[in-house]
């Protein structure tokens, strides 16, 4: 997605309000600079790994998720479909499915506006989306009570450094009831903070590829 840092809608006064979010714009200005500063050196690193060692540390993700989720079905679950050497959960969407969970993958349907969801299933039909990511070709929207997003970088207050779009934060503001929000990624993803802004969403509970499992409190304090 779009490697930019986008809180949400355009700016209409940029010196008073960005986001919908009042800040002070030099501020936004240096944490932007630094949040790509930061992803520059995760995806180096993140590139650094081997295939293998990506494939096994994707498994040990999905096997700590089987086992920090317990029984998924009936759940509706939102994943994503890997690209950027992202860890890749698509043996673990089919288990989940086999399981009877819900699966859901992401669309966009319109640039710098929220995703919605669409049933996924092994064998369904799947078309190239934005950015030529696939999706599942039909479907009803749907809501997810449980998302699983990977991160490029994860705080010690538990906030997600992405792509910088602003959809999984956008996505989750206009969603009506707040889901479970798990952060998959690898085990060098860690920095002390992303300078969370207004529109910055914690998430629940982080999964790693070594293994590793952080819970953090929703209620952190906004920046």
């Amino acid at each position: 997605m779009q490697d930019e840092d986008t809180p949400g809608d355009t700016p209409c006064h940029a010196h008073l309000m960005i986001g919908g979010h009042a800040v002070d714009p030099e501020t936004a200005r240096d944490v932007a600079r630094f949040r790509k500063g930061e992803r520059a050196r995760l995806y180096e690193a993140r590139e650094a790994w081997s295939v293998a060692e990506r494939q096994e540390m994707g498994e040990v993700i999905g096997r700590t998720l089987d086992a920090e989720l317990g029984d998924v079905s009936g759940r509706k679950v939102a994943v994503y479909w890997p690209i950027r050497c992202e860890p890749n959960l698509r043996d673990w969407m089919t288990r989940a499915h086999e399981a009877g969970a819900h699966v859901l993958l992401p669309v966009v349907v319109e640039k710098d506006a929220p995703l919605i969801f669409r049933r996924w299933a092994p064998g369904c039909a799947m078309e190239r989306g934005i950015w030529n990511i696939p999706v599942p070709t039909e479907g009803a929207e749907e809501a997810p009570d449980l998302v699983i997003s990977p991160l490029l970088g994860l705080d010690r207050e538990g906030y997600r450094l992405g792509n910088g779009g602003g959809y999984y934060d956008r996505t989750l503001a206009a969603l009506r009831e707040r889901p479970e929000v798990v952060g998959v990624g690898w085990p060098d993803c860690g920095i002390d903070t992303i300078f969370p802004m207004p529109w910055d969403v914690p998430m629940d509970k982080a999964v790693l590829g070594d293994g590793d499992v952080r819970a953090f409190d929703r209620d952190v304090p906004e920046a």
